[in-house]
Parts: C-alpha cells; structure tokens; sequence
C-alpha cells in the first residue's frame, strides 16, 4: 500500500465475491487495523484441504504497522483464520466476551493462548491508536455481543457494520442501537462498509422468536426422541431447544466437540441458562424414556464426520435414531452444501424418523441471521455514507447492495464493488479505487499452510480421476542394460488380474524406450523418465482414454 500522507485506505484480503474466510483492513497512514481472521471450508475440488484462510502476504510485509484485529463476532468465518494469522503475526486481539471465549477454544487447541494479548471491549469502549479512534456499536445476528465498527481518523468516519439484522424481538434481548446508529450518521460517515450477504432477499429478516414458537410446537408433537440440529454457535437457537425442552419435561444431551465447546463456554459466560441436572451424557440416553430426551448435536451442513452424519447412518457409539424420533434440522443449508444435506435426510428417513427439513420459511426452524433488503436499507439511511462499499457476498450480492444504496440515495458513482486485494483510497474527501494488493487463498492441510498449492492440488485431482502407475526398473551401472524389471505396480487405475496383457504391453513399452536411448546413447536419468512417462502415457490414453499418473523408478547398480 503506498504510504502518502493522509491517505484512508479500505481493502478486503477475504470476504469479497464470496461468503466465508472475512477479513478487512482499514489503513490510516501508517495505522492498520485488521477486522475479523475467518477460514471457510473447502468444496469437494479442494482434494485433502481442512480449511481455506486469507492471504495475509501484504500483513506480514507490514506488520509494524499493525495495531489491532478486532474481531466483529464469533462465527467460524470471522474468527476460523486466527490461529493461524497469529503464528505469523502476534497482534493483539480486541472482542466481546462471548467472541473471547470462542477464540481461546481456538488458541489453547493450537497452543497459543499465553502468547496472545486478548482485550475485552463492548458497545461502550473507546480505542486510541495515535490520530485514529475506534468505537462501537450494538448489532443483533444469530450469535451474541456482536458489534458494528466506527473508525474516527482525520479524513473522516469509517463504519463496518459487522453482521447484521434489525431483529426488533431477539430471543437473548441484545438490541441493535438504532439510536447510536443514527447519531453516528448525524457526525457524519464518510464510508460504509456493510454485509451483503441477503442482499437480494425482499423485505424484513424474520425474528428469531418466530423460531421459539415453532420449536415448542414441534417438541409438544413429538412421541419419541428429539434430535436438533444447527449451529454450535447459534447460542439463540440452543436456548430455544432447552426452553422447549423445558416445557415438556425433557433432558438434553450434546452431541459434537463443538457443541459441547461451545456450550461451555455459553454457560460458563453466562449467555446460556440452563435448570440444574438437566443435561446428561450421550451414553446415558438409553436410561430415558424416548419421550423425556432431547439431543442437540452438530453436523446441519452435511459435514461426513459430524454427528449429525454419523447418526444418520447409525455410526454413533452412544445414541441411535429410532423409528418414530423427530429429527429437526434448525439451520439452511449453506449454497454447495445441498447435496449431502440431502444424503443425511434420505439416511434418516430410511433409519424411520420423522425429518423436519427445508428452508426456515418453510419450516419455521430457521431465520437468518442477515439481513434482508429492507434491513440493508434501514442501515444506509440511519448512516448516511459519501460512499459505500458492499462486502460479505458473492458478485451478484454486491450488485444488488449497491442498487439498495443508489436507492436511497448514496450517489451513483460512489458506491465500489472490490475483489479481495483491491484498494479504495480516499483523500481529501475524494475516494478512488485504482491499484490492488496480493490476496488469495491460503489452503490448511493437516499441520501445513499454504503448502499445498495449484500444482499439488492438480496431482491429488488426476490421482483421485485416473490413479497411479509406478514403473520399477533395475540398471546395470556400466553397460546401462536393464539387470531387473520394469516391474508395474498399478493403484486406482486398473485391476492387475483383469489387465494383465496391458501391463505386459508397457513393460514391452519400458525395455524398448530404455533400449532405444542406449543406442542414442542418452544416461541421464531424468530424460530416461521423461520419455518413459512419454511413451507410455501416449500409449495408455491409446487403449483406455485414461490418464494415470506415471511414476518411473529407476536403481542403478
């Protein structure tokens, strides 16, 4: 980023033409604040990756600059990436309550919690960081403290709003300051920076206690045991479960380390109430009546290892589905999560159970926590922005943010849809979006970062396609003349005993390719290999249209 003199700079490294791995950067000179570290799942081209994390290139090349991440709330793709930005980066960490304690989960897994400065703030704290303030306000969403961010530098008034709904009814009562909101407006905001991820949705999110009175109907009609599936961190949607659980007389258990996680850290906090002795372990469900048990447990996007999944398939140690147990799915599907959605129910209902799926308006067990149009419209109007900046959604989301803005009046000409990496500088009052920084994708493979790349991930796509052939052979030192071999070992290409003459055929193929380069006589090995890989790869697509990869292996003695 270039470093002129009373420069205010916006950026996303993630979070734009996407929904998932969020993170913005806001830069006064030389001031950077970080908002938010999230990491997003992988879809099923990703062969092998856990977690996909922002670029933080342009952070590590400047990180004396940086003051602060502040992190918005604690949803997976606002805080996934934290563990990992902090090997690179010890920066300090400002966030609710509640966001710490879901933060810390994460660093003591990865064994960071020492080295990290955590700073509790709320709706009322004021930071200082040299000519620019940081303050805040309330927002409601489907987790709670959740905050909006206002950057006060010399140029002018910055707002993230974080995630957001007007949700006038929340189920844990934390209200959006619509009246701070509407002060911050009239002290004027230069920029905007707001979510867009139901941007294209009519009208007013619905409210959360919608949700409660579904839950309770749904508990009330159930005969045997009650399975409820969301969001570890949706701490509204659990409190609604235990209400209803309440209400007909029934204990609850957890299913999934994340569940239990997070729970913990609800209670121990004190934004989860629960009666004594209400909670029992999963083993300990069979001592119940079908009819006195709820179970809440992870896995409502599909994910195979949840146990959600693995109750479906009737894989889980300690609980199983019965016919006759109602089974609530309290979360939509996120887009590319459909289809093993889909295999989860087919299982359940095939196990007998009475499955309540589909969207939450259908249902009545889901609201979204974002807000809907009319919602994006009340929070440009309360703010009044020079210019806004839609973020948190894929392209056409965006597209759409901005029509809202344009609509109640943010002039047309100042509203800038980015990709991550590209960088709106505003000076002397005047924004402009002419040069980008490097931001990408940063794969997570077991213990490695950003190890795995383009080129790796091609070779796991063609392994997993057209599988592997590895070809062993034995040289003589002197004479070059092949002593043992080729001897072809064959995985996820072929079955040996059914293709016995074409494996005959490329060790043919091998011994006149290695006699062939003698007469030549080429030694080194690595052209040996690469005409081995040639000959026999031209060959193998010839009689089987395949491509394996090809491995020749050559011992010299």
């Amino acid at each position: 980023m270039a470093n002129n003199e009373n420069t205010l700079s916006f950026f996303a490294l993630g979070g734009l033409n996407e929904v998932g791995k969020n993170m913005y950067v806001v830069q006064y000179e030389d001031d950077i604040f970080v908002i938010d570290c999230g990491g997003k799942f992988p879809d099923e081209s990703l062969l092998g990756i856990d977690l996909i994390i922002p670029d933080m290139t342009y952070l590590e090349e400047n990180r004396n600059k940086i003051r602060a991440l502040i992190v918005t709330h604690g949803h997976e793709d606002h805080i996934g990436g934290i563990p990992y930005f902090l090997k690179k980066l010890n920066v300090p960490i400002y966030a609710t309550r509640f966001t710490l304690g879901l933060i810390e989960l994460k660093l003591d897994e990865h064994r960071l919690r020492g080295d990290t400065k955590l700073v509790t703030i709320d709706s009322e704290s004021k930071l200082e960081f040299g000519e620019t303030s940081v303050s805040f306000f309330k927002v409601s969403h489907s987790i709670p403290d959740c905050l909006g961010i206002v950057f006060h530098t010399p140029e002018g008034n910055v707002v993230h709003t974080g995630d957001f709904k007007f949700d006038l009814t929340p189920a844990n009562n934390q209200y959006s300051d619509i009246h701070k909101m509407a002060e911050i407006g009239r002290n004027g905001v230069l920029a905007l920076i707001s979510e867009s991820t139901n941007a294209e949705r009519k009208g007013l999110t619905p409210s959360e206690q919608m949700v409660g009175n579904h839950m309770d109907e749904a508990f009330l009609k159930a005969e045997g045991k009650i399975f409820v599936s969301t969001f570890a961190s949706n701490i509204n949607r659990v409190q609604q479960v235990v209400e209803s659980a309440i209400k007909t007389n029934r204990k609850l258990a957890l299913l999934g380390r994340s569940m239990v996680n997070v729970v913990s850290v609800a209670i121990e906090r004190g934004y989860l109430t629960l009666p004594e002795g209400m909670l029992i372990e999963p083993h300990d469900v069979d001592n119940f009546a079908a009819n006195k048990v709820a179970i809440l447990c992870t896995g409502s996007q599909g994910e195979p290892m949840a146990a959600l999944a693995r109750l479906s398939t009737g894989n889980y140690r300690d609980v199983t589905v019965y016919p006759g147990d109602t089974v609530i799915l309290a979360a939509s599907p996120i887009p590319g999560n459909e289809k093993a959605v889909s295999r989860i129910i087919d299982n359940l209902f095939q196990q007998g159970a009475k499955v309540i799926y589909g969207s939450g308006s259908t249902t009545g067990m889901h609201v979204s926590g974002h807000g809907y149009q009319e919602d994006l419209k009340l929070m440009l109007t309360l703010m009044q922005p020079t210019y806004f900046v839609p973020i948190h959604g894929e392209y056409r989301m965006l597209h759409h943010h901005r029509l809202l803005a344009e609509s109640v009046g943010v002039e047309k000409g100042n509203t800038f849809i980015m990709r991550n990496g590209d960088v709106l500088d505003i000076r002397n009052s005047v924004a402009r979006q002419t040069r980008n920084i490097p931001a990408g994708d940063t794969y997570v493979d077991g213990i490695s970062v950003g190890d795995v790349g383009a080129i790796v991930l091609r070779d796991r796509k063609q392994l997993s396609e057209d599988g592997m052939l590895v070809i062993v052979l034995t040289l003589s030192k002197s004479e070059r003349k092949i002593i043992s071999g080729p001897d072809t070992i064959t995985r996820g290409f072929v079955y040996v005993r059914d293709s016995e003459d074409l494996l005959k055929e490329v060790n043919n193929l091998v011994k006149k390719t290695i006699h062939d380069l003698n007469e030549e006589n080429v030694r080194q090995w690595s052209v040996m290999k690469q005409n081995i890989k040639k000959s026999v790869g031209q060959y193998l697509f010839q009689q089987t249209k395949r491509k394996p990869m090809i491995l020749p292996i050559i011992i010299e003695i």
